[in-house]
């Protein structure tokens, strides 16, 4: 049973810094890719960033630059570390996981329930 269980989350003041976090448990893969996804009230799921079980990572146009994704193999732990917030980031983030290289696309397997950001 895979479980992705993010944290970090919180408020922040625009141009601020904040780092989350996403421990997964359960894979029956090895180092699955996994990804950072957001939504806000009343938009649609958007990906942010994605790292493959090599270490290849892809952005979104609109975080290149003031986000950044990472992993930890060893203990199946996703980052994402977000500068120069601003307050169109705020949002639910979400991480993902899925056996197969997906991507930005939003049809991973495999979800958390999401961390709070809110940018003000």
């Amino acid at each position: 049973h895979v479980q992705l269980v993010e944290s970090g989350g919180g408020s922040a003041q625009p141009g601020g810094s904040l780092r989350l976090s996403c421990t997964g448990s359960g894979f029956t893969s090895t180092d699955p890719t996994m990804g950072w996804y957001r939504q806000a009230p009343g938009k649609g799921r958007e990906g942010l960033a994605s790292i493959d079980s090599n270490g290849r990572t892809k952005y979104a146009v609109f975080v290149k630059g003031r986000f950044s994704i990472s992993r930890d193999n060893t203990d199946n732990t996703l980052y994402l570390q977000m500068n120069s917030l601003k307050p169109e980031d705020t949002a639910m983030y979400y991480c993902a996981a899925d056996e197969y290289n997906l991507g930005l696309a939003r049809s991973y397997t495999y979800w958390g329930q999401g961390t709070q950001v809110t940018v003000s």
